[in-house]
C-alpha cells in the first residue's frame, strides 16, 4: 500500500521560517523532477513517521499538489532521530529507478553453530526497478553460511523485475571466529613452533 502525503506549498523559506514550521509539526521538503519546477513544500510529522514504519519509497501526494513521487533522501537530526527534511522527485510508476533498500537477513547459519559469529557488512544495497514495484527489503538467506565463508550482493533474493546495481561481488555478510578464539589459537600455533637459535660461524682462536 503506498503511503499518502498531505502537502502545503510553502510560501516562505528560510531558517526562522523552518524553525516555525516543524514547531507546528510539519517538516519542510522540495519536490522536484521530470522537467517541472521545483515547489517547496510542507508535510505532516506524523505522516512522515508512518512512512518510515512502512519503510516506504513511493508516496502518493495529496492536498496542495497531486503528484506520485520517491523519497530521494531525508535529512535527520545530529541523533538522528528526528527528520528535518525531506526530498521528492516526481516519478511515474512504471519507469525504472535505482533506489536503496534494506537487506533483510534470515536463517541461521551453520557457521555460527560451528562457534563463529554471523557480521553484516552491508545494511543496504541498490538496485533498479519500477518505481510502482520497489520492494520494502531484499532477503538474503544465510542458513548454509559455513566458518570461514562470506556471502556477495550476487546471492541476494531479488524479486522478478528487479535489477542488482550494487556490484555482485560486494561482501554483505560472513562467518568469522571470535576474536579470543582466534587469539587462542594464534598463541597454540606459536607455542607449537620449533625455537630456531642463529648460530654464527667457527670462531678463529688467538693465537
Amino acid at each position: 500500500m503506498t503511503d499518502v502525503l498531505q502537502v502545503e506549498k510553502r510560501e516562505r523559506t528560510g531558517s526562522a521560517a523552518t524553525r516555525r514550521l516543524r514547531q507546528s509539526g510539519r517538516i519542510p521538503a522540495v519536490l522536484y523532477g521530470h522537467g517541472e519546477a521545483t515547489e517547496s513544500l510542507s508535510v505532516p510529522s506524523d505522516e512522515v513517521k508512518a512512512l518510515l514504519r512502512h519503510h516506504g519509497k513511493t508516496v502518493e501526494l495529496a492536498g496542495a499538489i497531486k503528484e506520485t513521487a520517491m523519497v530521494c533522501a531525508m535529512q535527520w537530526d545530529p541523533l538522528g532521530i528526528e527528520v528535518l527534511h525531506l526530498d521528492l522527485m516526481r516519478v511515474n510508476l512504471s519507469e525504472k529507478v535505482d533506489v536503496t533498500v534494506s537487506i533483510h537477513v534470515h536463517g541461521d547459519p551453520v557457521g555460527v553453530r560451528e562457534g563463529g559469529i554471523l557480521l553484516e557488512n552491508h545494511h543496504e544495497v541498490e538496485i533498479r526497478c519500477s518505481a510502482g514495484d520497489i520492494p520494502e527489503n531484499i532477503g538474503l538467506n544465510v542458513s548454509d553460511l559455513h566458518l570461514g565463508q562470506s556471502l556477495t550482493a550476487g546471492d541476494l533474493e531479488l524479486p522478478a523485475g528487479v535489477e542488482l546495481v550494487t556490484p555482485a561481488d560486494t561482501v554483505v555478510a560472513h562467518v568469522e571466529e571470535p576474536r579470543a578464539m582466534k587469539a587462542e589459537d594464534d598463541s597454540a600455533e606459536s607455542a607449537s613452533e620449533p625455537d630456531v637459535i642463529a648460530k654464527g660461524g667457527p670462531k678463529d682462536e688467538e693465537d
